[in-house]
């Protein structure tokens, strides 16, 4: 579901004597992996023929989508936003030239063009697009057991950022560089965990969807003490947080 971000009422932008193209009067802020919608609209609708609307990255140049001879050009997209870009063709004709931009990823923020041609005018309208940026949080203390427990060590990603925009997700014992658990492409994979680790470790699975990546540690041993790294990769951004496997004490 597209999910449109906007300040207050909406901006005009430069126009000439036909008509004004307006957009928002501040910048939107979206979710990384969510759906934003680029408003851009005139008050009265245009004539259908001839009628052109562009959408650019300002910074770039980089085509976005067009609207030409009466329908979507999708073949003439950058190829980022093949299949991620879409007009609300339906609505076209009554003056939305709005653009509705997929699983946004990090790259995607900038500012974004919307220019209208109808017959001998044009106008446009700039939008500023602004990506939620990773957060991922773990332990502030460090977590003390006795040799033979279990230990849960805290990660959670930002809860909007959706499971399945989770590329990566690494638990690593940072001072000795092994890989302790992976999650990858939607799925945990045991196999890759080092053979200290393998058969110990888990995710709490039915926690994965809100977000939490905390990693249960079975029947700890002495030499498990140490520095532990979370690492989140998604939409084209890496975080991490750390937890700290103290003081060890006999069972």
């Amino acid at each position: 579901m597209a999910i449109e971000l906007m300040s207050d009422p909406l901006l005009p932008s430069t126009g000439y004597n036909g008509f004004l193209v307006k957009g928002p009067s501040g910048p939107l802020v979206a979710a990384l992996g969510s759906s934003v919608v680029l408003p851009c609209y005139v008050d009265e609708p245009l004539p259908m023929k001839d009628l052109e609307v562009e959408w650019r990255r300002t910074d770039s140049a980089i085509l976005v989508h067009l609207y030409e001879d009466g329908e979507s050009r999708p073949e003439s997209q950058q190829q980022d936003y093949h299949d991620r870009a879409h007009f609300f063709t339906d609505q076209i004709q009554h003056g939305n030239f709005s653009l509705r931009l997929d699983n946004l990823r990090a790259e995607d923020e900038g500012r974004y063009t919307c220019r209208v041609y109808s017959q001998q005018d044009s106008s446009e309208t700039v939008v500023q697009m602004k990506v939620d940026r990773l957060l991922v949080s773990g332990s502030d203390e460090s977590v003390s057991a006795s040799v033979g427990e279990d230990v849960t060590l805290n990660c959670s990603v930002d809860s909007h950022i959706t499971p399945e925009h989770n590329e990566e997700v690494l638990w690593k014992k940072t001072d000795e560089d092994i890989l302790v658990l992976l999650y990858q492409n939607n799925k945990t994979l045991t196999d890759s965990s080092d053979e200290r680790y393998r058969d110990r470790v888990e995710f709490f699975t039915a926690e994965i969807p809100k977000g939490n990546f905390s990693l249960r540690l079975k029947s700890v041993r002495t030499e498990d003490k140490g520095v532990y790294m979370c690492q989140v990769f998604a939409g084209g951004l890496s975080a991490n947080a750390t937890a700290v496997l103290g003081r060890m004490g006999e069972s």
